[in-house]
């Protein structure tokens, strides 16, 4: 079968018993960085040396295919250079290509910076989005955070420390300046810090500049202060437009916080 294993994120304490485990084991590991996985084996003190695949964004899909043969007669531990492989690194492509062909996947849970930056972020966690890495050219960058902002859920970004400043200043245009924001720092490693502020204070704060490894967790926009009627005249503007008068009344709901079957009666009744 494929496994797929989560390792540390820093601190290589944070390595479960499981993990160790299967390193100890592993006859095969397909590894975003067989340098990264040397380490690491030395690092547990694992005397095991399994064969190693290359597996990166460049030829995911070509080694998909061997790994998946593999994994038919053997298991093939699939690691990524920290937290868990598929998230924001490669896994995605074998893992479709294995359940496609009928082969066996399964997990090794463990280390995770998405929700290690969540949890000590101070933001709401009961609804969230991971956004991964923003684009790295400005345009579009702040093409993608407008049409974001209107979303409720907390948002969590992956960001290098060299475009963090330009990207929270480009947060503050896009969300508005007074929008929360927490910047984590090096989580679990020895000078992990966890910044707190507005979007305005914290693209002041990094503009001075910002090392290490960095997850930006933003607020949800504030609930829409729409009136019920003014959400009926939205739901009939979209049936008007195609849009199935159910499907209308949900969509408008998402957004406004009023009813959809109040949303859907109001309109039908409109609508006679």
């Amino acid at each position: 079968m494929i496994i797929l294993a989560a390792t540390p994120i820093g601190n290589l304490g944070d390595a479960s018993r499981r993990l160790v485990e299967a390193l100890e084991a592993a006859t095969v590991i397909a590894a975003e960085d067989t340098r990264t996985t040397q380490r690491l084996l030395a690092g547990l003190g694992v005397a095991n040396r399994p064969r190693l695949i290359a597996m990166h964004d460049h030829n995911e899909k070509e080694r998909a295919v061997e790994l998946v043969a593999l994994a038919r007669h053997e298991d093939v531990l699939v690691l990524s250079d920290a937290g868990m492989p598929t998230v924001s690194d490669p896994g995605y492509g074998l893992v479709a290509a294995a359940a496609a062909a009928g082969v066996a996947v399964t997990v090794i849970p463990g280390p995770s910076a998405v929700v290690a930056a969540l949890a000590v972020s101070g933001l709401p966690t009961d609804r969230f989005a991971f956004e991964g890495f923003l684009p790295r050219k400005p345009g579009e960058r702040r093409g993608v955070l407008r049409s974001l902002a209107a979303e409720r859920r907390t948002m969590v970004f992956f960001e290098s420390p060299a475009r963090v400043a330009a990207s929270l200043a480009d947060m503050a245009g896009a969300f508005g300046a007074d929008r929360r924001v927490a910047v984590c720092r090096e989580l679990t490693k020895l000078y992990e810090e966890v910044v707190r502020g507005t979007a305005a204070e914290l693209a002041d704060w990094a503009a001075a500049g910002v090392r290490g490894e960095i997850v930006v967790v933003v607020e949800g926009a504030p609930a829409a202060q729409i009136t019920f009627p003014d959400a009926v005249t939205q739901v009939l503007e979209l049936v008007r437009a195609g849009t199935r008068l159910k499907d209308a009344a949900g969509e408008v709901a998402a957004h406004t916080g009023h009813s959809s079957r109040e949303l859907y009666q109001a309109a039908l009744a409109v609508k006679g």
